[in-house]
């Protein structure tokens, strides 16, 4: 596991760069997005690649990591609505190579199999002030692929900010399992702020994963860069 250390706009930069260098690269590769505030200054970092000519996503192909259950896609707060809002009505990228999990349980054999015929080449992740990584609540098994999940408390009220009235965040969701997290050929994890900052001394502190912080798993992983802003990083000790 690499880890950076750096200020809240560095960290967007090297991720940018290495985003497009990526794409560049591999104009077909499949990348694995994530919503949430996170990953909000990258895509509006990649949008801007692409309107100065410096990327292209007409071939790249998409897998989220997850959507809530009980959602239409039309609503203000599905990660569709997300998706396409920030990034995928911004770029020239194909919607039909956009992939989204569905909110309703039918849709997870399918999508268990579309990631088996789509291994992702780069994963983006955020974690929860809980650890989660995904929708991947604490206690989910390791070996767990796509599937449906009750959210946790914190979860709900930590979501519940993007949303008028804590009663309206869905209670459920169809998330991508750890197992199909870690079968990506890279991940890289992004760490922003003073409020991930007791989960991340905790994960990096702990020697061995444990699935009642399931963003452990990753330690399990070859190849993992963690991105951490000096905020969320203020608990870490010799750390450069």
């Amino acid at each position: 596991m690499k880890i950076v250390v750096d200020s809240k706009e560095n960290i967007y930069k090297q991720v940018t760069e290495i985003y497009v260098n990526k794409i560049n690269n591999n104009p077909n590769i499949n990348l694995g997005l994530a919503t949430g505030s996170s990953p909000l200054p990258l895509y509006d970092n990649l949008v801007n690649e692409y309107e100065l000519g410096n990327v292209s996503f007409k071939d790249v192909r998409t897998f989220n990591l997850d959507e809530y259950c009980g959602l239409e896609k039309d609503s203000t707060h599905s990660y569709f609505h997300f998706m396409n809002k920030h990034l995928f009505s911004r770029v020239d990228i194909d919607l039909k190579n956009t992939h989204i999990p569905s909110g309703c349980e039918s849709n997870v054999d399918y999508y268990n199999q579309l990631l088996e015929e789509n291994r992702i080449d780069l994963q983006l992740l955020g974690i929860g002030s809980n650890g989660h990584i995904a929708f991947n609540e604490p206690g989910t098994d390791f070996s767990q692929k796509t599937h449906k999940i009750k959210l946790a408390d914190k979860t709900i009220e930590d979501n519940s900010r993007f949303f008028t009235n804590i009663k309206d965040v869905p209670q459920e969701a169809i998330t991508m399992g750890l197992s199909n997290i870690m079968d990506s050929k890279e991940i890289i994890l992004i760490i922003i702020g003073d409020n991930k900052a007791k989960i991340l001394k905790e994960i990096i502190e702990i020697e061995e994963p444990t699935e009642d912080i399931p963003a452990t798993i990753l330690k399990n992983h070859k190849n993992v860069t963690v991105f951490i802003d000096y905020e969320a990083g203020k608990y870490l000790k010799n750390i450069n």
